[in-house]
């Protein structure tokens, strides 16, 4: 099985032909294609393995955008005791569903 590791929106996903995985926001529409140009490791089909310095040359992992969203409300509650200090805040996260669609090495 072949799969690489990518780079992006400073983080590091493993990816795999056919795998769906949500990443940081990207500004492409939905059903649009996304190319990774910064790939840190590519493993073949045979094992052979090839390691980036810091990347792999003319290496590409090619990816549909699926959707576009936003995660849970997640609650930031700060509280200070003895202060009277509390501080309740939300916050939703933006995000960009990918599917891998083939590693060009």
């Amino acid at each position: 099985m072949q799969y690489a590791v990518i780079k992006t929106g400073g983080k590091q996903y493993l990816v795999a032909p056919g795998q769906k995985l949500k990443i940081e926001k990207l500004d492409a529409p939905e059903g649009g294609a996304v190319l990774f140009d910064e790939v840190l490791l590519i493993v073949g089909d045979n094992d052979a393995v090839s390691i980036g310095a810091p990347t792999v040359k003319d290496a590409q992992v090619e990816a549909r955008v699926i959707k576009q969203g936003r995660t849970k409300k997640m609650i930031i509650f700060k509280y200070r005791p003895k202060a009277r200090h509390r501080k309740k805040q939300g916050h939703r996260q933006h995000f960009t569903e990918v599917e891998i669609k083939k590693i060009v090495a």
